[in-house]
């Protein structure tokens, strides 16, 4: 019993002491510990704290590669871009402008000649856009003086907002210049050219001078093949048989006989 008490003591002088206790932590202190022995490393005698295992460090993927991130910004809508309709294109050369002149059959064509800069044009826009939406057969076709200033000088345009007006075998039917205040021009050439008509034969399409100046500009890549201009000896000779032969009536069979008796 002596030796017990002994020892009891000794452990109890041991543990004010701070040099070791056989007795168990408080609770918290034994959840704190525990979680420093799972969560660090012990090197030379050294606890190193260190992230949670199974959590890749910062910086690097679990697999041993390198984290990226992207960032997209939607690309915003130019004005001239905003409020478009099915029934208006944009125009991408003077080749497609003949042929589209071409392919639009009988329908009225607008050409719309604009420029970014253009306050008057940026204006009108929008009610362009109104127009082409209340007029689905009417085709509206944009062109952008700025990226085409060759191609519009050929067009003789030289002011904007400007428009010009097609349809069928007739060909160009006005040309005039509008702004947001003088929109009634528009429509009212609007309501005159499309009434309902029949051309007789193909699109017309550009006139003639207009193609000629198109073909006739460096700048542009447009191939237009020019009419054979007759010399007056060819004429000579292609006029005989293209003239038309006259028609013998029995009044001219009557002179032509009294003569002969003669």
């Amino acid at each position: 019993m002596a030796a017990a008490a002994a020892s009891s003591v000794q452990r109890d002088l041991l543990s004010h002491c701070g040099i070791r206790s056989s007795r168990l932590p408080p609770a918290g202190l034994r959840r704190r510990s525990s979680s420093l022995r799972l969560d660090g490393v012990f090197h030379r005698g050294r606890l190193v704290a260190g992230p949670p295992r199974g959590m890749p460090l910062k910086g690097h993927l679990g697999s041993g590669g390198s984290a990226k991130m992207t960032l997209s910004f939607k690309k915003a809508m130019k004005w001239w871009e905003k409020g478009l309709q099915p029934n208006m294109k944009e125009i991408e050369s003077a080749e497609d402008l003949s042929c589209s002149l071409l392919n639009a059959g009988d329908q009225l064509v607008v050409v719309d000649f604009f420029s970014p800069g253009c306050g008057g044009c940026r204006a009108l826009h929008p009610k362009i856009c109104q127009i082409a939406e209340l007029n689905p057969d009417v085709l509206f076709f944009q062109i952008n003086y700025e990226q085409h200033k060759s191609m519009c000088y050929s067009l003789h345009v030289h002011v904007l907002p400007f428009f010009r007006f097609y349809r069928g075998a007739q060909g160009r039917l006005c040309s005039f210049s509008c702004t947001n205040a003088t929109i009634k021009k528009f429509k009212d050439a609007l309501s005159k050219h499309t009434t309902d008509r029949c051309s007789l034969g193909p699109a017309r399409g550009l006139e003639e001078e207009e193609l000629l100046a198109l073909a006739a500009n460096r700048d542009l890549t447009f191939d237009y093949p020019k009419k054979p201009v007759l010399l007056p000896k060819e004429i000579a000779e292609i006029a005989p048989a293209t003239l038309p032969v006259p028609l013998l009536t029995r009044e001219t069979e009557n002179k032509t006989l009294a003569m002969a008796a003669r």
